[in-house]
């Protein structure tokens, strides 16, 4: 029988070993979502001249930049099912140096408005996964096929099964107390208010309301989403509902770009960058900011 010492100092040794893991994983980091690199929607799908030469033009940012993952929230291409379009978009973000994870998700344009049975099928096959968890250390994204939600009239089973699939896996990682617990799809669940009316960027209010309780209930703080190729930002209580405009086409007068984020052990931090504004370097610990020297006060004059 192991001394109780003995025992102790193996637990003591134990914890010390594991601790440098853990902290690492705690430690500042930051990742890259692009959106809506949707190949051929500049041209109307005669060609993907400029739609590429954006991607090629963020891909090699991300390579430089060195992001611990990457997200593309949907529009892959602009046709579903066009060979030429897909082709393209995995050649492009095949270049993504293969140490860092990319994670799609299916957007209206790779599955259609209105998707089918065959359709979800067709995006599994060329892309994988329409839905899936990752983990980060002790960050937990949730991506999702938004569409289906958006639109679920052809393919009620598969939106059951999504919803069952998403409420086990939110009780999961509400068990494992991760630091930050995160939302990727297409749709906005809302542009600016969780109760705005019903348009066609954002999911109907009806299943919102329901979602945006679920993520309450597990406390999901944080919602990154694209579709509307322009960005814009709203609150449902705690939770911060992102829209990151478009790598692809802008519309409403934006520019073409995309959003770091920073995560930090109480926080996520983010800023979308036009591609002709890059920063040169991700600063995960700034320096604080040098105060200002105080002003001398000049001392009164004895009448």
């Amino acid at each position: 029988m192991m001394r109780p010492s003995v025992f102790l100092s193996a637990l003591i040794l134990a914890f010390f070993a594991a601790l440098p893991a853990r902290l690492a994983a705690d430690e500042p980091f930051f990742f890259i979502q692009l959106s809506d690199p949707q190949m051929g929607m500049f041209s109307d799908n005669a060609d993907f001249a400029q739609d590429a030469a954006n991607f090629e033009f963020a891909v090699a940012a991300v390579n430089r930049l060195r992001p611990a993952f990457v997200v593309i929230t949907g529009d892959l291409v602009n046709k579903w099912g066009d060979a030429g379009q897909i082709a393209e978009f995995k050649r492009i973000a095949g270049k993504i140096d293969r140490a860092i994870p990319v994670h799609n998700a299916p957007g209206n344009h790779d599955v259609a408005n209105l998707p089918t049975p065959a359709l979800l099928d067709s995006y599994r096959q060329n892309f994988g996964p329409d839905y899936y968890a990752f983990r980060h250390g002790s960050f937990v994204g949730i991506v999702l096929n938004s569409t289906i939600i958006h639109t679920p009239e052809h393919v009620r089973p598969a939106y059951a099964a999504q919803e069952q699939w998403l409420r086990a896996e939110l009780a999961k990682a509400k068990a494992e107390h991760p630091r930050h617990l995160v939302i990727f799809q297409h749709h906005p669940w809302f542009i600016k208010a969780a109760n705005e009316p019903d348009q066609y960027f954002n999911i109907p209010l009806e299943r919102r309301t329901t979602y945006l309780g679920m993520f309450h209930e597990a406390g999901v703080k944080n919602l990154f989403s694209g579709h509307y190729h322009r960005n814009a930002e709203g609150r449902d209580g705690e939770i911060e509902m992102t829209t990151t405009g478009a790598v692809g086409k802008p519309l409403g007068g934006s520019k073409s770009g995309f959003r770091v984020v920073i995560v930090r052990d109480d926080r996520l931090e983010h800023q979308f960058y036009d591609l002709g504004d890059l920063p040169v370097k991700i600063e995960l610990n700034p320096a604080p900011a040098k105060k200002a020297p105080a002003k001398k006060v000049p001392a009164k004059k004895t009448p």
